[in-house]
């Protein structure tokens, strides 16, 4: 991966091998003096129980420019919630466990609900936005990364990677995205970025013409990629969707509310691996099957958003171009691995590609039904005005949790 390619429309931060991770966390820790780094890491209860947790905790407690962590987490009872606040004490740093689940917390939604404000259903969308409005509320931040807790891969060199571009007051970024090879040294992974977004990007192009918000997104080299570093002043007016088309979200969010060249993309680590998701053929509300159709319809609602227009034709054109788009850069793929020794089972990857196919119209025939569905979780601003209390009332309730359950 280490080139110095620029694509034109966002910026290519490479990581050329010339600079050491301490040198480059230290520059940072200088910054966090006056620009204070805080991390949201969204995670369920389970994956405490997994491997990769443990060890990325073991990774950040030597993370120097770390001003607080927060911890979204999700699907806990009481006994979980009071077993997670021991198990992320291990953090030298200043952290919060947001038990989502308590009883406090769910007074919180239901305030937000009878507001017409609250998260259309719970997951890792709505986590992080909750996460987002501690942040906000605590006032101390002006960097906030955010990561999975799946990374099985995972080094404090990918936090500092991400997070230099916008703690660099120099620099004019406002919001990096991480991006890596999905390689676990053994197979080619990354599935829906490969088999899905590439191909349908191209598609789309094809079919409905040229594009700037298509250009934006094809310039992403990762753009499903858990990884973010943003400056705070724009986390009040990000709209977080409540499905699996967070990542795109976000992504459309940036292109929505900033400039180009406030946007970049930064190389975070030469392999990466995490939990995978199944393909669930036979089940669309869950898997990959269900997160394919959720990306698809993030992207047909900007377009839409942006002018285009569509119909039972060209989803249906789409469906045919994407098909053939994809398997064309199967045929890339398959080479790219062999010539790595990695392994690739073209079988199982057409099998995903035919699933994708007949999804993408899946997508278009629910857009198509409800056009001004907004799967969108409110901004903060939004909640604020609605309810200036609110957040002063969360931060209440996070600190009362952790408090009686310690």
């Amino acid at each position: 991966m280490a080139d110095f390619h620029q694509n034109g429309n966002i910026a290519t931060l490479h990581n050329l091998r010339s600079r050491s991770t301490e040198d480059i966390s230290s520059e940072i820790a200088n910054y966090a003096t006056k620009r204070k780094v805080s991390l949201i890491l969204p995670s369920l209860y389970s994956e405490l129980e997994g491997e990769a947790l443990p060890a990325i905790l073991a990774e950040l407690s030597e993370v120097p420019f770390l001003n607080r962590i927060v911890i979204g987490l999700d699907q806990a009872d009481e006994s979980q919630f009071r077993h997670a606040r021991q198990f992320f004490s291990v953090l030298p740093q200043k952290h919060d466990v947001l038990w989502n689940d308590s009883p406090r917390m769910q007074s919180i939604h239901k305030r937000l609900e009878e507001l017409g404000l609250g998260p259309i259903e719970a997951g890792k969308g709505k986590n992080v936005w909750t996460c987002l409005g501690y942040l906000l509320a605590c006032a101390d931040s002006s960097v906030v990364a955010i990561h999975d807790c799946d990374i099985i891969t995972y080094s404090r060199d990918m936090l500092a990677r991400l997070v230099y571009p916008v703690a660099n007051p120099n620099f004019p970024y406002m919001v990096a995205k991480g991006f890596y090879p999905r390689t676990d040294g053994k197979k080619l992974n990354g599935r829906v970025s490969r088999l899905l977004v590439s191909p349908l990007l191209i598609a789309l192009k094809r079919v409905i013409g040229d594009r700037d918000y298509i250009d934006y997104l094809r310039s992403f080299r990762y753009p499903l990629s858990g990884e973010f570093a943003m400056r705070s002043p724009i986390l009040a007016d990000l709209r977080i969707p409540s499905d699996w088309g967070l990542e795109i979200g976000v992504l459309s969010e940036a292109w929505r509310n900033l400039a180009p060249k406030s946007v970049c993309q930064v190389e975070i680590s030469d392999a990466y691996d995490h939990k995978h998701q199944p393909l669930s053929e036979e089940d669309a509300t869950s898997g990959l099957s269900r997160m394919s159709v959720d990306i698809c319809k993030a992207i047909f609602r900007k377009l839409a958003a942006d002018g285009t227009v569509f119909s039972e034709e060209i989803f249906r054109s789409l469906k045919a171009t994407y098909y053939r788009s994809a398997l064309d850069l199967l045929d890339c793929y398959y080479t790219d691995a062999k010539m790595n020794g990695l392994s690739l089972d073209r079988h199982r990857e057409e099998q995903s590609i035919e699933m994708f196919a007949r999804n993408i119209v899946q997508a278009g025939q629910v857009f198509l039904e409800n056009p001004a569905e907004t799967p969108f979780i409110p901004t903060w601003n939004r909640v604020h005005a609605a309810d200036p209390d609110l957040l002063r009332d969360m931060l209440w309730a996070v600190n009362k949790d952790a408090e009686e359950y310690s």
